[in-house]
């Protein structure tokens, strides 16, 4: 990572030997990460960088890769419950692998999910070389995304309505 790019220090960080697939159809800089992410068993503390993009840009289950389950009443999913979607098959293997979601789950149905940004590592200027300062969360609006590096792609989520966990795990049976 160099803050050169393209030879302008105020343009924001960028890799030395950068490629056009670094970069999201918006210019924002994604970390890099090895392919051979197809199998192997899941980290959920670590989700692979362009695993998480291609689920949320493609709406598929981070945990089987198929498509979300999608009704009428909206694309299913699986949130950490903080007050206290993936496909129906899923729910009982998510439920039981996550980690996350064994601390309280939260199913919902959403109408409008719009892509509303990116979590990201963001960087200041160093002294040799940009230095990453903290994560954020940013809209693709924001003038600072010039100086992260994604890891995920964010969803608004819109519209939703709670799906009794119970009802979801009943219908695999």
């Amino acid at each position: 990572m160099n803050g050169h790019r393209r030879g302008h220090l105020d343009r924001g960080v960028g890799y030395a030997d950068e490629l056009p697939s670094d970069r999201d159809s918006r210019g924002v800089l994604w970390q890099r990460a090895a392919l051979g992410w197809q199998g192997g068993r899941p980290e959920f503390g670590r989700v692979h960088p362009l695993r998480q993009r291609r689920a949320m840009l493609r709406l598929l289950c981070q945990v089987c890769g198929g498509p979300a389950d999608q009704m009428d009443n909206g694309v299913l999913w699986l949130l950490r419950d903080h007050r206290g979607g993936w496909r129906v098959r899923c729910v009982a293997v998510s439920l039981k692998l996550c980690p996350a979601l064994r601390r309280g789950t939260v199913a919902v149905r959403v109408r409008e999910l719009p892509i509303a940004g990116v979590r990201a590592a963001f960087y200041r200027r160093g002294v040799f070389a940009p230095v990453a300062v903290e994560a954020v969360h940013l809209s693709y609006a924001d003038p600072a995304v010039r100086w992260i590096v994604a890891s995920a792609l964010i969803r608004e989520l819109h519209d939703c309505i709670a799906v009794p966990i119970a009802e979801l795990v009943a219908a695999q049976a």
